[in-house]
């Protein structure tokens, strides 16, 4: 098939491009750099320069290539993050997840795409109920203040995909990314590993919030698989071990040789990072992926994170 990623440079995109190309597709990565070119050709992919946010250029970009399947994997998270300000700093990501997301798909529709898979979270589950949850299992009505702009993006995206009518709409909630290139990662190291080894990231209260991961060449693969076939609909894209705070983060610090991280109180770290902080340590809920090697066929090379951080922080 012909592909059209947006989104071809980031940390996913970088990954999956070659796993398309190897599977005999022809591959078009989408980057608003020019610079980015000879990266992209590096991953055997094509490259159209185009700004996501300019609804003409996307247009005339889809037009030209006329793919067959649109892959969504715009974001521009910054390596570090405050939690305080999360909607802030999401800002570039939310307008690629809102307005760029409509620009895709208006693009798609026009040319007669066939399949749109695109990139959604799976922290977006309601912090009530059990620990693990399903696709249709009740999203967050009642977000920390701090979010409520990136969930509602996160809203926007997924209603607008799952919901058109002239093309399969499949979104991927991805768990937590570990691996080269993410922020957990060791050659060259990422962001929360430099924090776990200078013990910035406290386990606040018990950790008792449930993080689901899962490895980036993980998820590139049920990319590709989402790419290639299953129903359409909503898939968790994480490891078969969502595990709390207070098990991960130690066996993190192991892995990477820092010390174990420190304990601090709940009010404490309430009131250093906020109620996003708060939440994301002690209320998060994890998923489950029962759904995605079901029905995409998926197989992980690595079930856990546990064997993951030992063996797959690059």
């Amino acid at each position: 098939m012909k592909i059209f990623v947006a989104g071809a440079t980031g940390a996913i995109g970088k990954r999956l491009v070659p796993l398309l190309v190897a599977d005999g597709h022809e591959v078009v990565g989408m980057t608003r750099v020019e610079a980015k070119r000879d990266l992209l050709a590096s991953l055997g992919a094509e490259a159209v320069v185009a700004d996501a946010l300019d609804a003409d250029a996307v247009g005339r970009a889809v037009g030209e290539v006329e793919p067959d399947v649109i892959v969504h994997q715009l974001t521009a998270i910054p390596e570090a993050t405050n939690p305080r300000r999360f909607d802030r700093v999401a800002t570039p990501t939310n307008r690629l997840r809102t307005q760029g997301t409509d620009n895709l798909l208006s693009a798609g529709e026009a040319v007669g795409v066939k399949r749109i898979v695109a990139q959604s979270n799976a922290i977006v589950y309601a912090r009530t109920g059990g620990p693990i949850k399903s696709e249709d299992d009740p999203l967050d009505d009642a977000p920390p203040a701090a979010m409520r702009q990136s969930f509602a993006a996160l809203r926007h995206l997924e209603a607008a995909v799952t919901g058109v009518s002239w093309a399969d709409g499949v979104v991927l909630r991805y768990g937590g990314f570990y691996g080269p290139g993410t922020s957990i990662a060791l050659d060259p190291p990422g962001v929360h590993v430099e924090m776990v080894r200078k013990r910035k990231f406290p386990i606040v209260g018990k950790g008792t919030a449930i993080w689901p991961f899962v490895h980036i060449d993980d998820a590139a693969r049920a990319t590709v698989a989402a790419v290639e076939g299953g129903p359409a609909g909503v898939y968790n894209i994480v490891d078969d071990d969502p595990a709390p705070v207070s098990e991960w983060a130690p066996a993190l610090a192991a892995a990477v040789g820092a010390k174990r991280p420190l304990r601090v109180p709940r009010w404490v770290g309430r009131l250093a990072g906020g109620e996003v902080a708060d939440v994301m340590m002690t209320e998060m809920r994890g998923a489950a992926n029962n759904k995605a090697k079901r029905e995409l066929g998926w197989q992980l090379r690595y079930p856990s994170w546990r064997q993951g951080f030992v063996e797959g922080l690059g």
